[in-house]
């Protein structure tokens, strides 16, 4: 590399630092946590039915971790709202590596189901209180990129995790290794949060105009200033948050699916453990490496489109997948549905901070969270009744779900959510967001 190259890399560097400095800790301690997650990924669904569990009890146990979180993110979420985040994140990644690594010790269906439920209440600790950290951390006009970035940073894990996980098992002899690899991720990850991240006021982070006579959101500003502040909602009521949790919904039942079918799917198709892992890598490279950028676009264009467009396009992959004839052919379409998530999910989450009332910015996260739960653990139950009967019932099911919450989500919200794009952006004033 020559000297001008090494200057840019260094300059992009020192900029990308200078502009994320305060939540750049959480970032690394997300894509330490998602390698460990990343590298027993593959794994569980092959360890758990070698352990003797079948296909219908495997849902159950892939729904326990989801369905704890179910009812601990609401909770957390409120918690953290009305308390230092910084320890309830720690004591969550603390009390998930030990919950990571126990299912070596004890065996059977009903212990795996109880240690993936303890494992799921641990990380609903973790994520609504960190997704507030990174909220009230970052400006309003660039939280779709700050969330393009968090979701790159679990993709990096997912990118190298499964990596770690088959070497490291090769090397070991036993799959064990991923276990305590597991746990000791999140136990690192508890150690930077804890050592880097610092706690910050529970507000919104830039000075916000309140609305007089004109709904729940307001626009300020002149010629000189085309992107106003956007005042937030008074109520988590509001059509802008439940649009978003209605799509987050759909797009979640898609992850409980893969969770439980993806490996045992990919193993009928006469694929090895390396390529199953290969295959994660392969969703998580594009999802790393457009990440960032999509959140960038979303601060620019909006939300909505990309809503829209990335919906369409990870329903069509996972029929896609129904037509394939043997595993390799999978790798093509991975990066139509991982283009489409790279999209969706820094999308959605700027529209949960737009309707994210001050002071419940982690709250918000939690209703958030515990709806993407809904759709994962009712995905995980079904698809393991369903995969009984056909490998290819599952993913026929998400699409159907993904398109129908997109309606219903537009339904909702369409409206509000493009007027706030459009005031994001600078375009011409629409109607203000109404509460429910």
């Amino acid at each position: 590399m020559t000297l001008l190259g090494r200057l840019s890399i260094i300059g992009w560097v020192t900029t990308w630092f200078g502009r994320w400095r305060e939540v750049a800790p959480l970032f690394l301690a997300e894509a330490i946590v998602w390698i460990g997650f990343g590298a027993m990924l593959p794994v569980l669904p092959l360890y758990f039915t070698g352990q003797g569990v079948d296909l219908a009890t495997l849902g159950l146990v892939t729904a326990a971790w989801p369905a704890a979180r179910l009812v601990g993110e609401p909770i957390f979420g409120w918690l953290a709202d009305r308390t230092a985040r910084v320890p309830i994140m720690v004591g969550g990644l603390l009390a998930a590596a030990a919950f990571l690594v126990l299912p070596l010790a004890v065996h059977g269906p009903v212990a795996f189901l109880v240690l993936r439920a303890l494992a799921g209440l641990a990380t609903a600790a973790y994520d609504p209180a960190a997704r507030g950290v990174l909220t009230d951390g970052t400006p309003s006009e660039r939280q779709g990129e700050a969330f393009g970035w968090y979701g790159a940073a679990q993709m990096a894990g997912l990118l190298f995790g499964p990596a770690i996980g088959a070497i490291g098992s090769a090397v070991v002899g036993s799959i064990a290794f991923v276990f305590w690899f597991g746990g000791a991720s999140a136990l690192l990850a508890a150690i930077a949060v804890a050592a880097l991240v610092g706690d910050r006021p529970h507000r919104r982070p830039v000075p916000l105009v309140p609305a007089s006579g004109l709904g729940d959101f307001a626009r300020t500003g002149t010629a000189e200033s085309p992107r106003p502040p956007v005042a937030p909602p008074s109520t988590l009521a509001n059509r802008i948050l439940i649009a978003a949790i209605v799509a987050n919904l759909g797009g979640n039942f898609g992850a409980g699916t893969y969770d439980v079918i993806w490996s045992l799917f990919l193993t009928a198709k006469g694929a090895s453990l390396e390529l199953i892992g290969f295959t994660f890598m392969m969703f998580s490279l594009p999802m790393l490496l457009f990440s960032p950028r999509a959140g960038r676009l979303v601060d620019q264009r909006g939300s909505l489109g990309f809503i829209i467009g990335g919906s369409l396009a990870i329903a069509t992959a996972s029929t896609l997948y129904t037509f394939v004839p043997e595993a390799a052919v999978t790798l093509p379409i991975l990066r139509v549905g991982a283009a489409g998530c790279a999209v969706l999910i820094p999308a959605l989450d700027a529209v949960v901070s737009r309707g994210s009332p001050p002071e419940r910015s982690s709250t918000a996260q939690g209703l958030f969270g515990a709806a993407g739960t809904v759709g994962f653990v009712v995905a995980s139950l079904v698809t393991g009744w369903l995969a009984t009967i056909n490998l290819n019932f599952p993913f026929y099911l998400f699409t159907i779900v993904v398109l129908v919450t997109l309606g219903l989500a537009l339904l909702i919200g369409r409206r509000e959510i493009a007027a706030t794009d459009t005031v994001s952006v600078g375009g011409p004033e629409r109607s203000p967001v109404q509460p429910i």
